[in-house]
């Protein structure tokens, strides 16, 4: 079975998920990040950008209930 995410964005995920837990890591609105998701979901959008192997961003159910 293929690997979902590659090596380089799980290390992008644990190193925002490790400023979490140091109370270093902030949001994009420059607040501090207080669930762990969050940060989650913050090392996973970096990877993104940076071009990593990520599986594609969930759309929501609310968005998906309107159209």
């Amino acid at each position: 079975m293929a690997r979902k995410y590659s090596k380089s964005a799980s290390k992008d995920v644990e190193r925002e998920v490790r400023a979490y837990k140091r109370g270093k890591l902030k949001s994009g609105s420059g607040r501090k990040v207080k669930n762990r998701e969050q940060a989650i979901a913050i090392g996973l959008s970096e990877a993104r950008k940076k071009g990593k192997k990520v599986p594609k961003r969930k759309k929501s159910k609310s968005l998906q209930k309107r159209r």
